[in-house]
């Protein structure tokens, strides 16, 4: 059991395990291996904001990143996404794995506004090949989650 599932256990959140074998990093391999349409596919991405301040993003597999407007909306010049160590580092999962449920760092999290549109999403359970079907209102209350378009 990862530490993103027993987080959510402990808080009672509703959700099911889906587990898959892992070939491929990403959200399509994800979605396609569990059955899961690409928009209702959660990416976790960590993002440098400025320098060294960093945050979490939940988007739909279907979305890229706007790194520029994502940095105006903070008030700063630059965002980037951070290498696999840092990712590593600050959440303390693996790349392909990363869940928003905790995070060593517990880094603000920010997830589209577009995801809570659906009644469930999947999101990383903590290590590759392990996804938690859920509600996104859920995800969106046990993250302290900042709705946003993204």
């Amino acid at each position: 059991m990862t530490r993103a599932v027993q987080f959510l256990k402990r808080r009672r959140v509703s959700f099911e395990i889906v587990e898959y074998g892992h070939l491929e990093k990403g959200a399509l391999f994800a979605s396609e291996a569990i059955g899961m349409p690409l928009e209702q596919t959660v990416k976790t991405l960590v993002v440098e904001i400025g320098k060294k301040d960093y945050v979490t993003l939940l988007m739909p597999g279907t979305k890229k990143i706007a790194l520029k407007k994502l940095a105006r909306s903070y008030g700063e010049k630059t965002a980037a996404m951070v290498d696999s160590d840092t990712a590593e580092r600050l959440t303390g999962y693996v790349v392909g794995g990363i869940s928003p449920f905790a995070m060593k760092q517990g880094l603000p999290v920010v997830i589209d506004k577009g995801l809570l549109g659906f009644d469930q999403v999947a999101v990383n359970g903590g290590k590759r090949g392990l996804m938690l079907v859920m509600s996104p209102r859920d995800l969106l209350k046990v993250t302290d989650a900042e709705p946003a378009e993204l």
